[in-house]
This record gives structure tokens, sequence and C-alpha cells, in this order.
């Protein structure tokens, strides 16, 4: 019993300690979508810049290089705003791109297609700088 409520209490602390050094920043960025497929990427098309394996049905973005500066780095939690879920930053853009996400769409063309191109609000969370404690 003892044993359970420490683990409850650590757990909940890890979690309270956890909230206190992450914020969540909002910028607008133009959002494009993509595919997993060789004409569209290269010619490995499920490898991305980073080294990690695309899967479908997993939700992943590529951000423009300028926004890896912005704290969009790997692996950062993402919320584009009109889409459900948490996306994770799993690829990154050609330099010629600014201010972009490209969302990943496994091989569904045509949801990709009907994305098209929009400007949207994203919340991405970074660590909390020594200015905004």
């Amino acid at each position: 019993m003892y044993a359970f409520v420490l683990v409850c209490l650590l757990s909940f602390n890890c979690r309270e300690e956890e909230a206190n050094v992450y914020e969540w920043k909002t910028i607008e960025v133009t959002a494009t979508a993509y595919n997993s497929l060789a004409y569209q990427t290269s010619s490995n098309p499920h490898i991305t810049a980073f080294g990690d394996s695309l899967k479908p049905g997993l939700r992943y973005i590529a951000v423009s290089r300028n926004l890896l500066k912005e704290g969009l780095v790997h692996n950062t939690p993402v919320k584009i705003e009109g889409v459900e879920g948490t996306y994770l930053v799993k690829d990154k853009m050609n330099k010629r791109w600014v201010n972009r996400i490209d969302i990943y769409m496994g091989t569904d063309v045509k949801a990709a297609k009907n994305w098209g191109r929009r400007k949207v609000n994203i919340s991405y969370r970074v660590e909390k700088t020594n200015d905004s404690l």
C-alpha cells in the first residue's frame, strides 16, 4: 500500500516538474502535405532527413530549416490548428522553404492534395528558458 502511494506521489511530482520545464509557443506557418513516395521525396522515401523511418498512419511533420532555430527540433510535439492530435517533428525540408511545415500523410496522395496549402497556427512545446521562468 505504501509503495503504491509513493509511486503515485512521485508520478504526480514528475508530471508537475515536467509541466514547469516546458512551455508552448504559437506561430503562423504555411502548411502543405506530403507522402512517402519516391517522386515526392527521394529514392528512399520512408527515411527522413533525421534518419527516422516513416510509417503511414502516424502523425509526423517536416519543418523548414529556419524553424529548427525557433525550437522545432527533432521529436518536438506540435499541435496544428484545425487538425486533431499531436504531431512530432520527424523530418526537415529543403533549404529553399521558410516558415513552412509539411504534414505527413503516408501514401494517401488524394488526402495530401485535398489539404493543399494553407496558413495555420501551430503550437509547439519547448523547454523554458531562464527568461521565461
